[in-house]
């Protein structure tokens, strides 16, 4: 099982949590610079010197946001040695965009804030990134010693490809369901866009390749 806590945090009642996850949602729909003190305030039903107080200031909330978010996004990722020799045998291994179906539930504001940091040049999106993609490269890499995956001369391409394919469903998240008439994080969406996606990576989707022969 991945290590993941409860995303609703139930059981953080407190008033800096309370603040900190009415700030998570507003910041979510409309982005930071958006949204003021006053607003988060009414929204966490506190007043804007208690927000102050917690945290110092706007700047010091939206740390506090991004490090929960953040902590969130890579519990994901935290495999132990019996779940990563799992992924690498292809026994259980589940996307990004997988994942984030299965752990976050319909109405959580986390998959709309990552989509905000990483289509805005966030500092804490682009590290988020970065962390990722390692990961992804590394159990790419060990695949395919192991002979999980094929060879490729470009493992930097194919690691960014398969990463940014995971991503690109949850970032265009609305834009995908419109096309296909079902939002593909939920249970429904993601099974039917997992048995797609296996099977371009498994059998291929093209005949075969403009320009040459048939092998």
């Amino acid at each position: 099982m991945l290590n993941i806590s409860s995303v609703a945090d139930k059981g953080d009642l407190t008033a800096r949590a309370t603040i900190r996850n009415a700030a998570l949602r507003l910041f979510s729909e409309r982005g930071h610079d958006a949204v003021t003190v006053r607003e988060i305030a009414a929204a966490a039903g506190v007043s804007a010197a208690l927000v102050v107080h917690h945290f110092g200031s706007k700047e010091g909330l939206r740390a506090a946001v991004d490090q929960y978010a953040s902590q969130a996004f890579d519990s994901l990722f935290a495999m132990g040695d019996q779940d990563l020799a799992a992924a690498l045998t292809g026994e259980g291994w589940s996307s990004v965009a997988e994942m984030f179906a299965r752990t976050f539930p319909d109405g959580s504001p986390l998959p709309a804030y990552l989509r905000r940091l990483m289509l805005t040049n966030d500092p804490a999106g682009a590290a988020l990134f970065g962390r990722w993609y390692a990961l992804t490269r590394r159990l790419l890499d060990s695949m395919s010693e192991m002979g999980a995956a094929r060879p490729t001369e470009d493992p930097a391409v194919r690691a960014a490809f398969f990463l940014v394919n995971d991503l690109a469903l949850i970032l265009l998240r609305n834009h995908v369901a419109a096309a296909i008439g079902v939002d593909p994080l939920t249970p429904e969406g993601i099974t039917r866009w997992a048995e797609e996606v296996t099977a371009v990576y498994t059998k291929g989707a093209f005949a075969n390749v403009p320009g040459q022969e048939p092998s």
